[in-house]
Parts: C-alpha cells; structure tokens; sequence
C-alpha cells in the first residue's frame, strides 16, 4: 500500500526494495519490487501486507490431518500436476524474514492424505532474503472443501501462525464455510504444470523506518555506488557496520536507515 501523498525520506517500499535486492523478483512499473500478489492478472482481495495500519496473514484452522515432525525437503514428490509454490516472509516493518520454518501438508491427486507415513508432507526454512519455493502437485479435492494446502509458519522463537493456500477460479470457494479471498495464491499455467506465489506477513515487530529519517552526520568508508559483499564492513557516521546482504549502495540506503542491509557494530 503506497501513501497518495509521498512523504519524503526512506519509506516501507524502499526498505522493502532494498532487503530483497539480492533476489530475482520482478519489478512493477516505477521500478519498486512486485510482491506475489501483484502479479495476478484477476482482481484478488489481496493478503494483508506489511504497512501501516494492516494486519498479518490470517490464520485458519488446523484441520484433522496435521502430523508433527515432517521431515526437512522443500520437494513432496508424487504423481499429479506439477506445481511450485514460492514467495517471501516479511514482518510487519517490511522487513524478510529469514529461517522462518514453514511446514507444508496436503492431500494427493485424489485428495486423500497420508495419515500413516509422511507422503505430501514436509518442511523447509526461508532464506537470508526470506524467500522459499515448495515443488509439489496440486492437491485433489475431498468432500465439503475447496482445492487447498496447509501451512504452518514460525519464525525463530515467536508463535506459530496456522493457515492455508487457496486456488483462484475454483468452483467449489464459494460454497467452503472457512474459505478467505485474502489467502488465495496468484496461479498461473506454466506447460503441462502449474506454478503459484504468495507472500506470508507474520505478526513479528521490527524495528519500522523512520521518517524522515535519522540519519547521523555523513562520513566513513562508506559511497553510494559502492558493490558491497556479505560481511563486508564500512563506516558511516563515527560508527562501523557490517553487511547482512550484498547490493550495490545507493542514495536512500545509508546504514543506519537499512537494518536489512547494514547490522551495526
């Protein structure tokens, strides 16, 4: 959600902008980063999202075929329609969250589950940019419910958020008693497979962007224009930092106002 009346100074697009530099996302007109839900071509409800006065994803219902201690893959290998599913984590201050544990379960092609063994079930962690990507198929239908898949999501040492995907243009959402618009995935055909993005928000406070912000006296090592690796250090402002991702600087981006970027030392 942009403001209709910019104001000046970092905002929660540029924050966001700059903690997913290093990833390959695609960029809406005015170049600011498109999360997954921009990219449909239908008129969804979109998921809540990270800005001001917005809530987190919204939680759901376990359900009956939760089984604990999935086991680590990021790939539920079974016949069906192919499908993956990627997106990013973000707290409410728009920034990723990385080693976010996200636990995945579904039924197969005829939707059933598999209650005895671990088949369609499995968990895996974002990345340092708070990315992830699950490689699955789509899920069959069982009756009284839509097409779906579960997910539980917590980030390190905070509560676990319960939930699950939808699929837009299914039939059977209108007449689903739990189904929520603002959990639909954006979905696309891709070949003889299918391939969907959604963007979790957990109810993680961080520290927000100021604004204006502030900035201390110019002044280091650090230079707009300057290509900086992970780990990497610099100054700015009498005080050392140390690079969390690698990007190249620019104006907007000083240390102090890119906690995703720039951990200071």
């Amino acid at each position: 959600m942009d403001d209709e009346n910019p104001r000046p100074g970092i905002t929660r697009k540029t924050l966001l902008k700059a903690a997913l530099v290093v990833a390959p996302i695609p960029l809406l007109a005015g170049q600011a980063p498109a999360l997954a839900r921009s990219l449909s071509g239908q008129q969804l409800e979109p998921t809540p999202f990270c800005d001001d006065g917005d809530d987190p994803t919204p939680p759901q219902t376990e359900g009956p075929y939760f089984k604990p201690n999935s086991p680590q893959r990021s790939t539920l290998s079974g016949p069906g329609t192919p499908l993956t599913v990627s997106g990013y984590v973000f707290g409410l201050s728009c920034q990723p969250l990385a080693n976010v544990l996200l636990d995945f379960w579904q039924a197969d092609t005829n939707g059933a589950y598999d209650n005895y063994g671990y088949g369609f079930r499995g968990h895996q962690f974002t990345n340092a940019q708070g990315a992830f990507k699950l490689t699955t198929i789509v899920p069959g239908l069982y009756p009284g419910r839509t097409r779906h898949i579960h997910v539980k999501a917590q980030a390190p040492n905070r509560p676990v958020l319960t939930t699950q995907l939808y699929f837009p243009g299914e039939p059977r959402n209108n007449t689903d008693t739990i189904f929520d618009p603002r959990l639909l995935m954006n979905v696309r055909s891709v070949g003889t497979g299918r391939e969907a993005t959604f963007d979790f928000v957990l109810n993680v406070q961080g520290v927000p962007p100021t604004n204006p912000p502030t900035t201390p006296p110019p002044g280091g090592t650090w230079a707009a224009g300057t290509t900086y690796t992970t780990g990497q250090t610099a100054t700015y402002g009498g005080a050392s930092y140390r690079c969390l991702q690698g990007h190249t600087a620019q104006v907007g981006w000083e240390p102090p106002n890119v906690p995703a970027l720039w951990q200071r030392l």
